[in-house]
């Protein structure tokens, strides 16, 4: 499983009212983020990765596969879930929605 990351902050986002969420790297020669100081937070280093082997599950730790046909459902095999494609309309939805609930396959949408 992942371990939980802390959240990174921009520099000085405790001084305005609303501060944008994306990360900015500090700049300048004083910054004390930049130097690292505990008190300014966290910033994003290699070391904050997730493990290859949890890279590209669900939070559920399942493999997730895209289904568009009954066909991508039949290879869906027991440790992974199905997706169903968000362009499938409301019958063929529908008709996979059984057909996984038969073969007991955990539909994520």
């Amino acid at each position: 499983m992942r371990a939980k990351k802390p959240a990174f902050k921009r520099q000085h986002n405790e001084k305005k009212r609303v501060s944008k969420k994306g990360w900015r790297a500090p700049r300048g020669i004083d910054s004390r983020q930049q130097k690292h100081k505990k008190d300014r937070g966290a910033i994003p280093k290699v070391g904050y990765g997730s493990p290859k082997a949890s890279k590209g599950t669900h939070p559920s730790g399942t493999k997730e596969m895209l289904v568009r046909s009954s066909a991508d459902l039949s290879k869906v095999t027991g440790k992974m879930a199905a997706r169903l494609s968000s362009a499938l309309g409301k019958k063929k939805r529908e008709a996979l929605l059984k057909e996984a609930e038969e073969k007991k396959i955990r539909v994520l949408n």
